[in-house]
């Protein structure tokens, strides 16, 4: 089976100097891929000539003629830059040309133009980002929402742990994947009343055999792999995600200033060698580009905007096992028999970051 992929290859901070590069070495890799390389023509194809790829029979080329920056506005993005890279990406997904879309540029916009083009899921009120941190137990831990909603009702709290679940147990082959709220205790009378409301939803899901929800977990649950879903508001989640994002450069530097403080330091370095690599490649933030945004009618996967070759290459894998996977069809299933009929609140003005 083919799986179609289509690229926003202007998108991001480097755009096709990153974008091509990656589809070459991605669509070289998997025998089963096509991709649909989307942006300025010329551009795009030199970039391949460049890359001795301008005849692989495995990309194709689609113009647009606009491109949304990383500074433009919503309004910019959805209503004057109709022809964009990121836009006729999109399309290709809405008019099942392909089957999953993956772009490095402006979240905001990102978000804004799937949901106007694609549109939500039935019974879905708010696309929620979804990401895969690294956890102690050398496997993913999924986190939800990461900058979508910044301001969240319980139901939509509990429509991310539903959607969450869904692409977990397709993703990872795991039957019944465990769901942890992030709240500032594990004890149930801890947190704000959002929260609180979140919780007695997911445990009567919980009672009825519907969701396996573990309960309230903590920050340090997120790396210690406690559960395999964890969920919060858009606010709480993108704030976390910069701050592993700091913590990790943090470290990185650190490292690197002191194995070069001295000859002896140096000579630790060398002989730990193999040790640093390995930690390296488990915990590179690369291995883990790749965010999907759940609860659309199409598959959209986001790039971090300042990603390398290499990791843009990993959010282009994680698109094509989603599609690879089914996860749209088996979403659109358990989305139907989980969530609620009706929801007990109103919907709320939502925020994209």
């Amino acid at each position: 089976m083919t799986i179609k992929i289509s690229i926003d290859c202007m998108g991001g901070d480097h755009g096709p100097s990153v974008t091509i590069p990656a589809a070459i070495s991605f669509v070289n890799s998997e025998p089963d891929a096509e991709l649909i390389l989307v942006g300025l023509e010329d551009v795009i194809r030199a970039e391949l000539k460049k890359h001795h790829a301008d005849a692989h029979p495995r990309l194709s080329v689609l113009h647009a003629s606009e491109q949304v920056t990383m500074d433009d506005p919503l309004e910019v993005a959805l209503r004057r830059k109709k022809d964009s890279s990121m836009r006729v990406a999109i399309e290709q997904v809405k008019e099942s040309r392909a089957q999953a879309c993956v772009s490095a540029g402006n979240t905001g916009a990102l978000m804004a133009v799937s949901r106007y083009v694609l549109k939500t899921m039935a019974g879905v009120d708010r696309p929620a980002i979804c990401s895969v941190m690294p956890n102690q137990k050398n496997g993913p831990t999924y986190m939800l929402d990461l900058g979508a909603n910044v301001d969240c009702e319980p139901h939509h709290l509990h429509q991310f742990a539903i959607m969450g679940s869904v692409l977990v147990a397709a993703m990872e082959h795991i039957e019944r994947p465990t769901i942890g709220l992030l709240n500032v205790g594990t004890e149930d009378i801890k947190g704000n009343e959002v929260v609180k409301a979140t919780s007695k939803l997911l445990q009567a899901d919980h009672e009825r055999g519907a969701l396996n929800f573990y309960g309230n977990v903590e920050g340090n649950d997120i790396f210690k792999g406690t559960t395999d879903i964890v969920v919060c508001d858009g606010f709480v989640g993108n704030v976390t995600l910069k701050a592993i994002e700091g913590v990790a450069r943090l470290f990185a530097d650190t490292l690197r200033a002191e194995f070069k403080r001295n000859w002896l330091s140096m000579l630790g370095a060398l002989l730990g060698m193999g040790a640093l690599k390995a930690v390296r490649n488990r915990v590179n933030p690369s291995r883990y580009n790749g965010a999907s945004l759940l609860g659309l009618r199409g598959l959209v996967f986001k790039s971090h905007g300042g990603a390398d070759a290499y990791s843009f290459e990993w959010a282009i894998r994680r698109a094509y096992d989603a599609a690879k996977n089914d996860v749209l069809a088996h979403l659109a299933t358990m989305i139907a028999e989980l969530m609620p009929r009706e929801t007990t609140a109103q919907e709320a003005p939502g925020s994209t970051i």
